[in-house]
């Protein structure tokens, strides 16, 4: 029977960032739109609307986040995922297959911290990337922890450095702090590598 430490914890917070309101979509576009005054009104009305939907969304999570245990807390080997709805935490996901992740390493005791930030920061869209972000991690470990952001495309290089330097600044990290950004391709290769150096191993 494994023990509470070697035990991987995995949760999975499904959660629409941005809602996309379809609410009004009854096939009455075509008809007369009205004066430019009707127009802007609707567009203010849709805007607050928006917003008002976004708002309620972040307090319905942060409802349920309260609750949460934090992961300074946790001890062992310990997986918190937040990943935006429809986007499974997998290298695979169509949302993520061409994309990677900043990865981080911090000292024991600054997770809980970190990670809040974090969250709050893809809650409130400060990285100004679209719909680049897909989600982030935080991994428990003995020695260390270990934050990760993930992003859906790894080859636009001016996205992934913006998403650094948010990173940077929301986590207040120091400025000698060690970034690695690895693609998920790179991911799969390496997995797929060990599992092939295991199986001629095992086989001799």
């Amino acid at each position: 029977m494994k023990s509470v430490q070697d035990t991987t914890i995995f949760i999975l917070l499904s959660v629409s960032i941005k809602s996309s309101l379809k609410d009004d979509d009854s096939g009455d576009h075509d008809q007369d739109q009205g004066s430019p005054k009707d127009s802007e009104k609707e567009k203010a009305e849709d805007e607050d609307k928006e917003q008002n939907t976004s708002k309620k969304k972040v307090e319905q999570f942060w409802r349920f986040y309260s609750h949460m245990i934090r992961p300074g807390d946790l001890t062992g080997h310990s997986d918190f995922h937040l990943f935006k709805e429809g986007i499974k935490p997998m290298w695979e996901d169509d949302a993520n297959k061409m994309g990677g992740k900043w990865i981080i390493r911090l000292r024991k005791g600054l997770a809980s911290r970190c990670w809040e930030n974090l969250i709050l920061a893809m809650l409130g869209e400060q990285f100004m990337v679209g719909e680049e972000i897909c989600g982030a991690v935080v991994s428990v470990r003995f020695q260390e922890d270990i934050i990760s952001i993930w992003n859906k495309t790894a080859s636009d290089q001016a996205t992934t450095a913006r998403i650094r330097d948010t990173l940077r600044r929301v986590l207040n990290l120091p400025p000698n702090t060690i970034m690695e950004y690895k693609t998920h391709t790179d991911s799969i290769k390496y997995v797929s590598k060990i599992s092939f150096l295991s199986v001629k191993i095992c086989g001799f």
